[in-house]
């Protein structure tokens, strides 16, 4: 029960890594607090994990949803310990594509622009919301997720890096400016790992992937789940600024 009583806030929390998060930590005794655009699964994970779970549907792109939920969160609860910034999306595709030498595709300024707002602003947005009752506490933990592609770069996913990579720095700035609050952050850079999103990758990608990794495997949620709980318990007090890779060892390549 290393989290007994603790507040948890967890976005992108109905699904893959946000929804194995919420039920670690509620095996640990928190509450959680989740949100998510899907409310159907949201509404399920409720359920599923029982009266210390509270969902809310927010878009963290939407700064006045989140404060929304993160108000409500402190009210009801009085306190908010830890917040974990989980919610992300992908939209790959090569800066240009070309083909005979000809331009065929680009990505486009639109998907750039959401996945910025979901991974990166989202982020940002959560962070600057509930930091305001972290300080009057005078404690609290911030979880990022960031990817091992944020420091790797891989092809196709100049959007989706550059929203990692920028995750990162956050976190190197909110360490030094929120330390003096006794306020912890850290970020953690998942690999590949078994979630919803790798169901429609084709079988010899997933082996190829597995290939590519030391340990022989896909991360699965629990692995990543595991490393937010250390991170947001006392066992982790003088942690800070750190870049946690749960990966199998990997280094993704070209």
């Amino acid at each position: 029960m290393r989290m007994k009583e603790k507040v948890v806030m967890i976005t992108g929390g109905a699904s893959g890594i946000g929804k194995e998060t919420a039920r670690r930590f509620v095996e640990e005794g928190a509450r959680v607090c989740i949100c998510d655009l899907d409310e159907n699964k949201g509404q399920e994970t409720v359920k599923e994990l029982g009266k210390n779970v509270s969902f809310r549907k927010v878009n963290v792109g939407n700064r006045g949803e989140v404060q929304a939920w993160a108000d409500e969160v402190a009210k009801t609860h009085g306190k908010i310990d830890v917040m974990i910034n989980n919610a992300g999306i992908l939209r790959d595709c090569q800066l240009v594509k070309t083909k005979d030498g000809q331009v065929v595709k680009q990505l486009s300024e639109e998907d750039f622009d959401l996945v910025i707002g979901v991974n990166l602003k989202g982020v940002y947005n959560c962070t600057q919301a509930v930091v305001p009752q972290m300080i009057s506490q005078n404690e609290g933990v911030i979880l990022n997720t960031s990817s091992i592609v944020g420091e790797d770069g891989n092809f196709g996913q100049t959007n989706y890096v550059a929203s990692k990579a920028g995750v990162l720095g956050m976190t190197k700035v909110w360490t030094r400016e929120l330390g003096k609050h006794n306020i912890r952050v850290n970020s953690v850079l998942p690999g590949f790992t078994a979630t919803e999103i790798l169901h429609a990758v084709p079988e010899k990608v997933l082996d190829a992937m597995k290939a590519k990794t030391p340990l022989g495997r896909l991360g699965n949620p629990r692995d990543i789940a595991n490393a937010f709980l250390f991170l947001a318990s006392e066992e982790a007090a003088f942690i800070s600024g750190v870049a946690l890779r749960v990966d199998g060892g990997i280094v993704v390549g070209t």
